[in-house]
């Protein structure tokens, strides 16, 4: 008896280590398919085209060679090596004595003059001037860094520049100096938009970083200038327990408004005249600059100046024209909704020459393009129209009597696609001009004959097409996307579906992820990779969104993934997208539910009774939410970077989808408020510097959580901010092995690395 219990304890341990192997090997493929592993195996990812005056185009693309830099002729579609590459390397590595490779020049800020054939770009600290057509290498003056502080004039003849929070003009020409403004103070300053990201050490007492934020007028004669009072600007903190240098920790601080404040920065505007120094207070009163400070500025110089003004809450908007000689304002035109006006719609273009503008808008259900009278905001002709979404005006061009807009769910098939169009100003007949049923992406030529258009699938690798908006059936193939690499690693398109909503009406639409090693014959885990901000979608459209990301690698430990786009989220209907108003609580979870267990009804290899989710940011919102309130039916769950109340999140996302002020339904809808419902397993991760969503967040999560006596994981970064804490290798790790363990029951590998 003493023998066989022995072996039967040598047979367990034998079992575990073979289990334990073969859970390594899986984290071993899953590292290969991240996202920055993966772009390595992809070549010709996509063309950024670079026009030239002559309507030719110019673009680098990462193939097999290395970096090559490539030349269009836009008449033939002809490629051809834009410059001698290895004539280049060879000139630099004698100027730099040092070996560079023609295909991996290390140059950067390329630009490329057809008519002088000159290649200029930066390389170590310096600019240099590269003459294709002689061969000729010249090393011209030290790199300047960039001056956020400085803005120049339309003519260049002018820059414009922040000291001391007033303005200093200066004549490029003759370098001559002087004050426009003398008047400015640490509150109260000229010009000073605070960057997003900027974060103050407070204690070192660091300087505050601005950004100059001026608007010229098209002739250079006159600037409006935003002043911004931070009189009762307040500030939220993090605390840096990796110092710059010594031992003790620092406390960092940025000014962020959150839902609800009621004193928050605001912003007026000043015009100045450039030549006389004149200064006119704009008839404006004071507004939240939180809700946007843009002025549009014209390009036939008729004196005036527009303002799209947001009020607080986001139910209406305000087109506001600003005269340029006296200041005085007047209100053109007010949209209002019972909802919220999205800011995402925002466009506005002036035709002067038929005293109207172009606007889009959501008034009649579906985002679309509208002409309104410049005199009292009359409607004229609503240029767009149907059940489908205009994404964006791409040009407008007076001349050619000729709107050329991105729209998607006009065709056939998946809604989200983007498509290109043309219509006349006086909207005529919408004209499909890229029929390939596929996600588009477009940049225009100078002359707007041509363009390149990008499109792709997730089961349709990037090609890149030369057309021709004049020559009708003008298409060159330039650029296909080379995936061979991808396919060798046993890599597969993720699946896309379509299923209906909880009301059983509305079509919904998702993709699913699976192992390269997948067997249908397995019963495999679910995890619900979410987002759902109401500003997008999680599903990829194109072929890169669903490559590069964090899915696939999830999905090869032995997981069905699911992206999946329910009620209240972009790029449908108003109705569709108004589900998530004041209702962000709701994050398309029954709609989530109802399609996963669709899913495993059709699918036998998908087990519904064990769903896991995770999710970053509003994502990481969903994530707590759904296992708070789902606790029966997601049994695990991941949070990265989540705002789990949003009454202490950045003032304009939360009041937009929520409302203002910050009622009672901001606590139903809050986290911490439900933290008693917990049952599953759950892991809370947190940047210590995460500007974006702060890091109290989690931490009164947890606090919330602590109270209830619930049993969760925590980990809060040193250093991470919040988009370097959801790539953190070591963070994708733990939410590998946390899922693993806890969704599939196995033994996860002893501290795997990611390298």
């Amino acid at each position: 008896m003493r023998y066989l219990s022995t072996l039967i304890v040598c047979t367990v341990i034998s079992v575990t280590t073979i289990w334990s192997q073969t859970t390594t090997d899986r984290y071993r493929q899953a590292e290969q398919l991240l996202s920055f592993n993966l772009k390595k195996k992809l070549y010709n990812q996509y063309l950024n085209a670079q026009w030239t005056d002559n309507n030719n185009l110019w673009f680098k693309t990462v193939t097999r060679k290395g970096t090559e830099y490539l030349f269009v002729k836009s008449r033939t579609g002809k490629k051809n090596q834009l410059f001698n590459q290895q004539l280049l390397a060879k000139k630099l590595s004698k100027e730099l004595n040092k070996d560079i490779t023609p295909f991996a020049l290390g140059i950067s800020d390329v630009k490329y003059s057809e008519k002088s054939k000159a290649l200029s770009f930066k390389k170590d600290e310096y600019n240099w001037v590269f003459d294709i057509k002689k061969g000729k290498l010249s090393k011209e003056d030290k790199i300047e860094k960039s001056n956020p502080l400085k803005s120049t004039s339309p003519d260049k003849q002018y820059t414009v520049e922040v000291k001391n929070h007033n303005l200093i003009l200066t004549n490029n020409n003759t370098k001559q100096t002087k004050d426009l403004t003398n008047n400015g103070t640490t509150t109260y300053g000229y010009g000073e938009s605070l960057s997003w990201y900027f974060v103050k050490n407070e204690s070192k007492n660091t300087p505050d970083k601005f950004d100059i934020e001026v608007y010229w007028t098209n002739n250079s004669k006159k600037i409006i200038v935003p002043r911004y009072n931070r009189e009762h600007a307040r500030k939220l903190y993090m605390y840096r327990s990796l110092p710059d240098d010594g031992t003790r920790a620092s406390i960092l601080s940025y000014e962020r408004p959150i839902a609800g404040d009621s004193l928050v920065t605001t912003v007026d505007y000043v015009i100045i005249d450039i030549n006389t120094g004149n200064i006119t207070k704009v008839d404006l009163k004071p507004n939240a600059a939180f809700l946007g400070t843009y002025i549009y500025t014209t390009k036939d110089n008729n004196n005036k100046a527009y303002r799209v003004q947001f009020n607080r809450g986001y139910q209406s908007r305000d087109l506001i024209e600003i005269d340029l000689e006296t200041g005085k304002t007047r209100t053109i035109y007010t949209e209002s909704s019972e909802t919220y006006v999205d800011v995402y719609n925002e466009y506005l273009y002036i035709l002067a020459d038929e005293d109207a503008f172009l606007w889009q808008s959501e008034e009649d259900g579906w985002n679309h393009i509208y002409k309104r009278s410049l005199k009292d905001g009359s409607l004229i002709k609503q240029i767009t129209e149907g059940e489908y979404v205009v994404r964006s005006v791409v040009d407008v061009d007076v001349k050619k009597n000729q709107i050329l807009f991105m729209a998607s769910g006009k065709e056939s098939g998946d809604p989200y696609f983007k498509y290109l169009y043309s219509t006349t100003l006086n909207g005529e007949t919408a004209k499909l001009l890229t029929p390939e049923s596929a996600d588009h992406n477009i940049s225009l030529s100078p002359s707007k004959e041509y363009f390149i258009d990008n499109y792709s699938r997730i089961d349709l690798p990037n090609i890149a097409k030369l057309r021709s908006g004049k020559k009708s059936g003008y298409s060159k193939v330039i650029l296909k996307e080379d995936i061979e690499d991808l396919k060798q690693m046993g890599w597969k398109p993720a699946q896309p579906f379509k299923l209906k909503a909880r009301d059983g009406k509305t079509d919904i639409y998702g993709v699913i992820f699976l192992p390269t090693n997948f067997d249908p014959n397995k019963s495999y885990p679910v995890i619900d990779g979410t987002y759902s901000g109401p500003q997008t979608i999680r599903s990829p459209k194109t072929f890169r969104r669903a490559v590069l990301n964090n899915d696939l690698a999830l999905a090869e430990l032995g997981f069905i993934v699911v992206n999946i786009d329910g009620l209240g989220s972009a790029f449908r209907s108003k109705k569709f997208h108004d589900f998530s108003y004041r209702n962000l609580g709701d994050i398309g979870a029954p709609d989530h539910i109802k399609a996963i267990k669709e899913l495993a009804e059709k699918h036998s290899y998908i087990d519904a009774t064990r769903v896991g989710i995770y999710g970053h940011s509003a994502g990481g919102y969903d994530a707590v939410r759904a296992m708070l309130m789902h606790p029966d039916f997601y049994k695990a769950g991941v949070s990265s970077a989540g705002n789990h109340d949003h009454r202490i999140a950045k003032a304009w996302w939360p009041e937009l989808y929520m409302g203002y002020p910050a009622g009672e339904h901001y606590d139903d809808q809050s986290n911490f408020t439900h933290a008693d419902k917990l049952k599953g397993k759950l892991l809370l991760i947190h940047g210590r510097e995460d500007q974006n969503v702060n890091p109290a967040a989690s931490m009164r999560m947890a606090d919330e959580l602590i109270k209830q006596n619930k049993d969760f994981d925590l980990i809060m970064i040193p250093g991470r901010d919040h988009s370097t804490v959801y790539y953190d290798k070591y963070l994708i790790r733990k939410r590998w092995d946390f899922f693993v363990k806890h969704l599939a029951g196995e033994d996860i590998p002893d501290e795997y690395k990611i390298k």
